[in-house]
């Protein structure tokens, strides 16, 4: 897998997507559901030929991560109005990914239930209630084993929701399959801190490029 600027640049792009969903669910209730679409989707995607197929491929990645690019140049290039809960979510995401590579037991357990929940959404949708309820527990049987857990702060009505705390859980699982990713193409947690303004150029360019460049 190439490890270009701009392969790094949508894995990170998927992290503050599925971040970023977490956030709009927890506060709103609702989210853009093409955005979580492609995060649900990613999931299913375990043998890409590059970081832009995991996310729909050349042809729709300007749309289908319109929401994480744009989230994370606004994160990057405004740190006034930078998000702490956004941010803290990230961080998360990263450091628990760091500590699920370290266990190999756990890895396949998301695998076994990654395909099982492929089986569904290949029956039903991505996006449906059958196949967030499978991923949702998949991710309290793994990922919520590891310590320090996410802690999703938002409106008690709409995390009260079983439906949405379904979709949290899984886009939480997203996200850490999209730092996973970033892992792969060569990112690392030093990048975020001293090439800020090389990943900003490189969000900025995958955003406005034509499709067929990216």
């Amino acid at each position: 897998m190439n490890n270009t600027y701009n392969e790094r640049t949508l894995a990170l792009a998927g992290i503050y997507q599925a971040c970023k969903l977490v956030e709009m669910i927890a506060h709103q209730g609702l989210a853009d559901a093409e955005a979580q679409k492609t995060c649900i989707s990613s999931l299913f995607v375990t043998k890409p030929e590059n970081a832009s197929a995991v996310y729909g491929g050349n042809q729709s990645i300007t749309d289908n991560l319109h929401l994480g690019l744009t989230t994370l140049i606004e994160q990057f290039r405004t740190p006034d109005k930078r998000s702490i809960e956004l941010t803290r979510y990230v961080i998360a995401v990263l450091a628990l990914e760091r500590k699920l590579t370290k266990q190999p037991y756990l890895l396949e357990l998301i695998s076994a239930g990654i395909d099982k929940a492929k089986s569904q959404a290949d029956h039903f949708s991505p996006a449906h209630e059958n196949v967030l309820a499978s991923l949702a527990d998949l991710y309290i049987n793994t990922i919520s084993t590891l310590k320090p857990r996410i802690i999703v702060k938002g409106e008690h009505g709409h995390l009260g929701n079983p439906l949405n705390a379904n979709r949290v859980r899984t886009l939480l699982l997203a996200a850490i399959r999209s730092a996973i990713l970033w892992r792969q193409c060569g990112g690392t947690r030093w990048q975020l801190l001293i090439q800020r303004k090389n990943i900003l150029l490189s969000a900025e360019q995958c955003l406005t490029n034509t499709q067929s460049e990216l």
